[in-house]
């Protein structure tokens, strides 16, 4: 077996590789004997491991038994202008976004908004992460700090620009769309960035706005977001405004369709599931959203065998790809598995999937990444799969969902280039950054009109102890 002491991180430096993992993810499932060949940032081959030998013998090869290698994470639903304020988020009720993240957004000049930036990358690609979606975010001028941020750390990014109009000049509505054209167009050959305009909740946008935004995506073939359906009051606030549901007034304005992400959607009629059907409107499933701030859980399984796209999110919560689809998976099983004795309760591989191959599909990004497989981006992580937890290994996709975890993740590669080793940048310093974010974070939160309701976990304490 190859140990992580031996592995030296520049053979995977070279133009031309040959890797040979003792396991590989594909779509269908894990094979051994397999190898795949990557070249100018793409996988060019992927067949069994003679066949390429024979067809390459000049290439760079790495063997790595006891490695798998398996697709990159997607998260298809970030905030990524929210890291600073994570660890303010515990015990929480439904709705932080009022009290805690606008007035943190707000307050957050472009510096501020890089160091976020770059801090929630950093994060995401640490826990597997090789794409992630960032809704929008609610500051003043353009988003170049984020793009700045995401392409300095190497990840891959559906970045949104949100175009929320509710309350605004008929002259300031109509900048905001060239704005959103422009935006389309200037970085749709970006490398890693893939343009996406939002509207944070349909509330906040007029109907005009939010179907000029959703057909503008479709027609450019970029992503649409909003948040759709996550809480109560928001659902009831749109029965009082419009006599409908969000989902039901989105699809009474035609602003759903394949080009839409509905990020949560965890409160659904029968009939909103057959708008998103009918529409082929794709679902950011949040599973640790719903755990620690949610009113329900998506109905993630039945959607999935209803053919409708769902991708998982972290909502900002924990970038951790393994930790999520575990939490995928108990969260449907808790919420709707036990009801009706279903123990599979999609049988590991369904959030494996929706975490990989079914995210990239649903954010639109599926004749690019999220599978290894020929023509596709290389985005994949080696995984040291040779550890007490997976022995003895008999269904590998099941393991990493109930007991993978992210300390096993030894590379992370984003179009073939290696982007993390270990858990660190190889090619900036991560330390630097979180020293560097440690001196500015006070100064974000404090100017920030943050209100919490739940006190530090030392107040609680003292408090539940004099009763």
């Amino acid at each position: 077996m190859v140990s992580r002491i031996e592995l030296n991180p520049e053979i995977f430096f070279a133009q031309r590789l040959l890797i040979t993992p003792e396991h590989l993810i594909l779509s269908h499932g894990s094979v051994s004997n397999y190898a795949v060949v990557i070249e100018e940032g793409y996988f060019s081959e992927v067949g069994p491991v003679e066949d390429l030998l024979s067809r390459y013998p000049n290439i760079t090869k790495i063997d790595l038994p006891g490695f798998a290698m398996m697709p990159g994470f997607i998260d298809a639903h970030h905030h990524l202008t929210q890291s600073f304020g994570k660890a303010l988020a515990f015990g929480e009720p439904s709705e932080i976004f009022k009290r805690v993240w606008v007035p943190l957004e707000g307050n957050l000049d472009a510096e501020l908004m890089y160091l976020s930036g770059k801090l929630a990358a950093l994060e995401s690609l640490r826990g597997g992460f090789t794409t992630v979606v960032d809704a929008g975010a609610r500051t003043e001028g353009g988003l170049d700090p984020l793009v700045k941020a995401v392409s300095e750390v190497g990840i891959r990014c559906v970045l949104g620009m949100i175009s929320n109009d509710k309350g605004a000049s008929s002259s300031d509505q109509n900048k905001i769309l060239k704005q959103a054209e422009k935006y389309l167009n200037e970085w749709e050959n970006h490398s890693l960035v893939h343009p996406s305009l939002a509207i944070s909740i349909p509330e906040v946008a007029t109907d005009h706005m939010i179907y000029t935004a959703s057909n503008l995506c479709k027609e450019a073939g970029a992503v649409f977001q909003t948040h759709v359906n996550e809480h109560l009051a928001s659902v009831e606030r749109s029965l009082i405004q419009h006599g409908l549901r969000p989902l039901e007034h989105l699809h009474s304005i035609k602003a759903l369709g394949p080009q839409t992400l509905a990020a949560h959607a965890t409160l659904l009629t029968p009939e909103e599931i057959t708008m998103l059907q009918e529409s082929g409107t794709a679902v950011a499933y949040n599973p640790v959203a719903t755990q620690w701030k949610g009113n329900a859980a998506a109905p993630a399984l039945h959607m999935h065998e209803l053919g409708i796209r769902i991708g998982l999110g972290t909502d900002a919560t924990r970038s951790d790809g393994f930790r999520l689809i575990d939490a995928a998976e108990a969260t449907h099983r808790l919420s709707y598995g036990l009801q009706v004795g279903d123990f599979s309760s999609g049988g590991g591989w369904t959030w494996f999937d929706q975490a990989t191959t079914s995210g990239a599909e649903a954010i639109s990004l599926g004749n690019l990444t999220g599978e290894i497989a020929s023509g596709k981006a290389a985005d994949f992580l080696l995984v040291d799969v040779d550890i007490p937890e997976f022995q003895p290994s008999r269904d590998l996709v099941w393991e990493f969902t109930r007991f993978g975890n992210r300390d096993q993740i030894v590379g992370v590669f984003v179009s073939g280039k290696l982007r993390l080793w270990e858990g660190w940048p190889v090619d900036w310093d991560g330390k630097a950054l979180m020293h560097e974010v440690s001196q500015r974070t006070n100064e974000a939160i404090e100017n920030a009109p943050i209100k919490k309701i739940h006190p530090h976990s030392s107040e609680h304490r003292k408090k539940r102890k004099k009763h």
